[in-house]
């Protein structure tokens, strides 16, 4: 992909736990990744420049051997990193190319670390209520609401783990080529693409 479909992919994939990415993060990233071996840049076909311009075809991007094994080796990473907000909205928007143990594993951390936020908010609802004006008091309830919310989310998404079921497909899923695709875990067939083929990258 060149640099706008890939910031557009990005934000489908990643919009609901990061801003948007400003091209003033992204291509500084891709020229990173491109220094580490993990990509590689080409021309795109130079039929779509108009003819007779000084304008030079569109860079894409391309994910290398290396790249590929970098991107595997992140997927299987399960540490404390992955229980944090940011962490576990970016391999939980991967989960589809990760294996099932990594998953687990990941899942569960990411329940302790919200537990643990609950009962801290309602250690502070207990003791200390009645000092906190009504505005104060009703953001602890609403952290409250959402981590017992998401506690039953992940028990649920644990308990289908452990008996062999993964949430329904969906749209909007970033997709590798296949001859660009690091080696997925046995049992875990690519999502379709529902794009129409002339829409794919």
């Amino acid at each position: 992909m060149h640099g706008y479909e890939l910031r557009k992919e990005l934000a489908t994939k990643l919009g609901t736990i990061r801003a948007a990415i400003s091209y003033g993060t992204l291509y500084p990233t891709l020229k990173r990744l491109q220094a580490a071996g993990w990509i590689t840049e080409s021309q795109s076909d130079p039929s779509i420049v108009p003819p007779m311009t000084s304008k030079r075809g569109r860079v894409v991007y391309k994910i290398t051997a290396d790249g590929k094994e970098r991107f595997a080796d992140l997927l299987a990473q399960a540490g404390p990193e992955t229980y944090d907000d940011a962490g576990f909205g970016v391999h939980f928007a991967f989960f589809s190319r990760t294996d099932r143990a990594t998953r687990l594993r990941i899942l569960e951390g990411r329940r302790r670390r919200i537990e643990e936020r609950r009962e801290g908010l309602r250690d502070v609802l207990s003791r200390a209520a009645g000092r906190l004006d009504a505005y104060t008091l009703e953001l602890q309830r609403h952290g409250l609401d959402a981590c017992e919310r998401e506690v039953r989310w992940l028990e649920e998404l644990i308990t289908n783990e452990r008996s062999g079921r993964a949430p329904a497909a969906s749209a909007g899923t970033i997709d590798f080529p296949a001859e660009a695709s690091p080696e997925r875990p046995a049992g875990d067939a690519p999502p379709e693409d529902p794009r129409p083929h002339q829409d794919r990258p």
